[in-house]
């Protein structure tokens, strides 16, 4: 089978081409260019340096390799929209929109083109088919496990995607890739937004285009009493203990941003604390659960989950209460549905 290879320059895009190819596929390496990069030999997806490398390992495992320059549409689709959330107070996911629009949006298109019939990546997550039928399960990696991210992704996506290393574990992965002398064996993972290869995500939102900065405002606690002055509400997420530039005695979070006031509210860890949360544009991998389910539900990527209560509201949004207190619930975030170790579905946190 014709399969396009989404190639990194990563270890684990590496390793999952490297299979397909001794699993006998005819397996095709695309890279994306997604932006360009304005700081030389930057350690990030987006950069020419990782291209380079997923050349070079295509040229190794003896497979064609090409780049694909969709800077236009992950601008569009991806970074603009993590501009307009910092702003908005909201804290986004650009990770779950990439996965969505790039990898198995415009990539399962390109695949057509070139008559591939599936999209493989190095995700650390399993599609099970059954009966015509696609699960999508958590990596047995729990700890690389990437499954939060692609709650988007609906039946006719799945039926067309491949997860070679879904069954494995990080270190396998690099066993593998050493085992075979591959350039990446090695390599060192990013932990950034690979768009922000420094991590600062203030500055880039201030520096972009279509950014800025709403302006300095007021810190308060719970009751509205003035606690000190903050630099922009971008810089902030709910949470935050870090980073606030002054100290109030007793240990303080962010526990609410408001872009009306433009203020921060501040506030203890209990108060950091909800048993309710409503999501927005939900989407469901498998069919719809019936009003009242009860759900394992991960709020954030590295969240283990906790048992909520699932009821519709009738106007597109959906009230997740839970049965123990979650902490740090950041609108934007996705909150993401399980059943087991299989995906059903998420939302947005508003």
């Amino acid at each position: 089978m014709k399969v396009l290879a989404a190639m990194s320059g990563g270890v684990d895009s590496s390793v999952a081409a490297l299979l397909l190819k001794i699993g006998g596929h005819e397996v095709v390496g695309v890279s994306m260019n997604l932006m360009t990069c304005s700081k030389a030999g930057s350690a990030s997806c987006c950069s020419s340096s990782d291209r380079l490398d997923a050349a070079r390992i295509c040229e190794q495992i003896g497979i064609k390799h090409y780049i694909v320059d969709f800077r236009k549409l992950f601008e569009e689709r991806v970074v603009s929209s993590f501009v307009k959330e910092y702003l908005a107070g909201r804290t986004p996911s650009p990770c779950i929109l990439c996965n969505e629009h790039m990898k198995f949006g415009a990539l399962l298109e390109e695949a057509d083109r070139i008559g591939a019939k599936a999209v493989a990546t190095g995700h650390y997550a399993r599609v099970v088919s059954e009966g015509g039928f696609f699960h999508l399960l958590r990596g047995v990696d729990l700890v690389k496990d990437q499954s939060y991210f692609l709650f988007t992704l609906k039946q006719e996506q799945l039926s067309k995607i491949l997860f070679p290393i879904g069954e494995m574990k990080k270190t396998e992965i690099r066993a593998i890739a050493s085992d075979h002398g591959l350039i990446t064996r090695e390599k060192p993972e990013s932990q950034e937004i690979c768009f922000i290869p420094d991590d600062d995500y203030a500055s880039f939102v201030e520096s972009h285009p279509s950014g800025g900065s709403a302006g300095a405002g007021d810190f308060v606690d719970s009751s509205g009493k003035i606690l000190g002055r903050h630099s922009g509400i971008h810089r902030y997420t709910i949470g935050q203990r870090r980073g606030l530039g002054f100290g109030v005695g007793e240990r303080q979070y962010v526990i609410k941003i408001d872009t009306s006031s433009n203020r921060i509210v501040l506030g203890s860890k209990e108060e950091l604390q909800t048993k309710e949360i409503s999501v927005r544009d939900i989407s469901w991998v498998v069919e719809e659960p019936s009003n009242g389910k009860d759900l394992l539900v991960k709020i954030r990527s590295t969240h283990a989950g906790e048992r909520a209560g699932f009821f519709q509201s009738g106007d597109g949004t959906a009230k997740l209460s839970f049965e123990r207190p979650v902490s740090g619930v950041a609108p934007g975030q996705a909150a993401v549905f399980y059943d087991g170790d299989e995906v059903i579905g998420g939302g947005w946190i508003l």
